[in-house]
């Protein structure tokens, strides 16, 4: 699976922005796609997550109420819709594919994330 991300920039604390994960090679309904991002000096954090063809969707509680993630499809993308952004999800944002995906739910910590696209950087101030 081939992917790519982008949407990327600078936001205001409280503003919003929409990432893309472009996927080819593979349909969307047989992969599970994860929203990752690591901030300088920390851990990369899983934090959103949609699998298969009932879209089942995961959020941290980080971001749970802030963020949406959604697909489409026909355009074989994936979107993360950021919202109330604050300066703490400043960081590089990258997406991933898993082609094992478990129907119902989208557990981002423990599905194999095997394809990696670069990272989209994120910056929020305040």
């Amino acid at each position: 699976v081939l992917l790519q991300a982008s949407g990327g920039g600078l936001a205001q604390a409280g503003g919003s922005l929409r990432l893309s994960c472009a996927a080819s090679e593979f349909s969307l309904g047989e992969l599970a796609i994860g929203w990752f991002r690591q901030a300088p000096g920390k851990e990369r954090e899983g934090v959103s997550c949609i699998s298969g063809r009932e879209q089942s969707t995961y959020y941290s509680d980080s971001v749970k109420g802030r963020f949406t993630i959604s697909s489409d499809n026909a355009k074989n993308t994936v979107y993360l819709q950021m919202d109330n952004l604050k300066p703490e999800d400043t960081a590089t944002y990258y997406c991933a594919s898993s082609a094992l995906t478990i129907y119902g739910s989208c557990p981002i910590d423990e599905l194999p994330f095997d394809s990696w696209a670069a990272g989209t950087l994120v910056t929020v101030s305040s």
